[in-house]
């Protein structure tokens, strides 16, 4: 297969890589006596030495002095564990509200050196064009970063309007770019589960190049519709959320991605097919999904969901194949990556302590890439153009009325469908609330945990709004909260108690190019700016992370208590997790695929 530009083929530095393992030619970088963590075998193995050449290991043994010449770097371990980088199997880098090389900067410190990214988000901004920039900065990296090609914008055809669609001449045309992996997640999974022509030629041009699927089966039912997606071609799934699901995917020959993210926690409750009830744990991949810059920042990257996996009792060197050998072999790159073994690129974690990991050397492709959590690589950027920093368009100033919900005519009170949050997990609940009318108009009720929410089009400037109601924020007061990040259609999301503040952050986003406001009393409290579709921001991610820190702040200062509130925030409008979401077309039932009235 393809790789990437800056990293030379096994054919072209084998003739090196051969001469160094046998002693005829010095090595660019020796590590010496470390502990050997070998993911092939399961096993610690002491006193050995690691010789690098060209980016790749060349050779790996008790003794290599040998490879060290005058000018080959010496690196001491002192005992320390020797293990593969990281690998994310499934990410989004958007949600990180970072470009890639933003992201890349901020999650190599933690030992990340590979990443499996679905740039979906900004496909349904920009389409194509923007899928391509994406890949194109990740190339430019110095750790691997594979793209995914979208498999789906719009996610659920006929229930939401995207900037850009996604077809499946342009999967085909996709598969010939150097750094795409394979198929985004297929979320689609109705569309499947029908025989949908346009997913399966997706996923037809995808296997034909030879290539891995990605899976998103967000449903309950593990009877025929699940069978029906199995046998659809997805290759993985991380959409489970209990045991059941971890053990049924690995039945069906699929990978179980269990993922830690900002808000999603479904490790713990799935890794017990493995510590509990002894699956065989080759078939099962740690992920993140979706992480914003202050987790990274603060927290962590694969490095945190390593240690939450051997905190829920997985062996470390059960976590850790989870993590390196388990996701290169998914996408066929195991003679590539994820693992110290001779010929792989040569990405590895000097680390102290095998369970806490404290990351303190990283080198990918053969070079010192950070240290102590300091950054020692650049991470370059694209140039990225006008027309990815120009794409809110709301087509007029909103005012209060827009965000009006008229009741029926003669009602004193509505029995109102509400989307209901449920903390640390994507789908929703579908609630109903008894609300009164005052003049005609349905107001939000704090006092019941009932904001009201709008969807505002942002891409063609049609002036449309979208309103409904939602629970679960907890927001008292005067408040809103409006973000151009609303996945996966983003278009604008803007929650609030107050209809003139909805009004006044939705203008602020326009003026802004995108991001993320919070207002309280008729003033703005916090805001991200993210220029880059809506999306990103090409700041560094220290910044963007503070600037997050404060709205989340900001969000609690309103009278949020959940968790990660701004992840939920953003996936009000994913009209392909169930129960109900809201999209440009309406309220949508996603228990049955179909549009529902807001009043009951």
């Amino acid at each position: 297969m393809e790789i990437h530009a800056s990293v030379k083929s096994w054919p072209e530095v084998a003739p090196r890589l051969i001469a160094v393992a046998a002693g005829r030619a010095p090595a660019d970088l020796v590590i010496r006596g470390g502990q050997w963590v070998n993911v092939h075998s399961r096993e610690i193995v002491p006193g050995h030495d690691i010789a690098i050449a060209e980016g790749r290991f060349a050779a790996i043994g008790p003794d290599l002095s040998y490879a060290i010449g005058p000018d080959t770097e010496v690196i001491e371990a002192h005992g320390r564990y020797m293990i593969p980088g990281l690998c994310d199997a499934h990410m989004h880098i958007e949600s990180g509200m970072l470009i890639p090389a933003e992201f890349a900067a901020a999650v190599i410190p933690h030992g990340t050196t590979s990443m499996f990214t679905d740039p979906h988000e900004i496909a349904n901004v920009l389409g194509l064009q923007g899928v391509r920039m994406m890949h194109d900065e990740a190339l430019m990296q110095p750790i691997n970063i594979f793209t995914q090609m979208p498999s789906c914008a719009p996610s659920a055809p006929g229930l939401e309007t995207t900037g850009f669609e996604i077809t499946p001449e342009d999967v085909a045309e996709a598969m010939g770019w150097p750094g795409i992996i394979g198929l985004g997640e297929m979320m689609n999974f109705p569309g499947v589960v029908a025989g949908d022509a346009r997913m399966l030629a997706e996923i037809a041009a995808t296997q034909n190049a030879r290539k891995t699927v990605g899976g998103h089966y967000a449903s309950p039912d593990l009877g025929r519709a699940f069978a029906a997606y199995a046998a659809g071609g997805p290759a993985d799934d991380h959409e489970g959320t209990c045991e059941a699901d971890a053990i049924a995917r690995v039945r069906q020959g699929m990978r179980s991605m269990m993922r830690l993210g900002s808000a999603w926690y479904d490790v713990q409750s799935q890794i017990t097919a493995v510590t509990e009830k002894g699956l065989d744990p080759r078939n099962f991949i740690l992920c993140t999904d979706d992480c914003h810059s202050g987790t990274l920042v603060h927290e962590g990257h694969m490095n945190r969901v390593y240690r939450h996996a051997v905190e829920c009792g997985a062996e470390p060197l059960v976590a850790l194949q989870m993590c390196t050998i388990n996701t290169a072999t998914h996408f066929g790159l195991e003679r590539e990556l994820g693992s110290i073994a001779p010929g792989r690129r040569a990405d590895l974690i000097l680390t102290s302590n095998l369970r806490a990991l404290p990351v303190e050397l990283v080198v990918a492709r053969g070079v010192a890439v950070a240290k102590d959590g300091v950054l020692l690589a650049k991470c370059p950027h694209y140039p990225w153009p006008d027309a990815a920093r120009q794409t809110v368009h709301l087509g007029k100033r909103l005012g209060s009325a827009d965000f009006a919900i008229a009741a029926p005519a003669g009602a004193n009170s509505v029995t109102a469908r509400v989307i209901g949050v449920v903390e640390n997990q994507a789908p929703t609940k579908a609630l109903t609330a008894e609300l009164d009318v005052a003049d005609g108009i349905v107001p939000a009720d704090p006092s019941r945990d009932v904001a009201q929410i709008a969807l505002v089009e942002r891409h063609r400037g049609t002036g449309g709004v979208v309103n409904g109601f939602v629970s679960g924020f907890g927001y008292k007061g005067r408040m809103a909260l409006g973000s151009t990040v609303a996945h996966d259609s983003h278009h604008m999301i803007v929650v609030g108690t107050d209809r003139e503040m909805m009004a006044a952050a939705a203008n602020r986003l326009g003026e802004l190019g995108g991001g993320i406001t919070v207002w309280k009393d008729g003033a703005e409290i916090a805001h991200v700016p993210l220029p880059i579709a809506g999306l990103m921001s090409d700041a560094p991610a220290a910044e963007v992370a503070a600037a997050a820190s404060r709205m989340v702040a900001a969000m609690a200062e309103c009278g949020s208590t959940l968790n990660n509130a701004y992840m939920q925030h953003s996936l009000l409008a994913l009209v392909v997790i169930p129960e109900l979401r809201i999209s440009d077309l309406g309220l949508v039932d996603v228990t049955t695929f179909k549009l529902t009235d807001l009043f009951a």
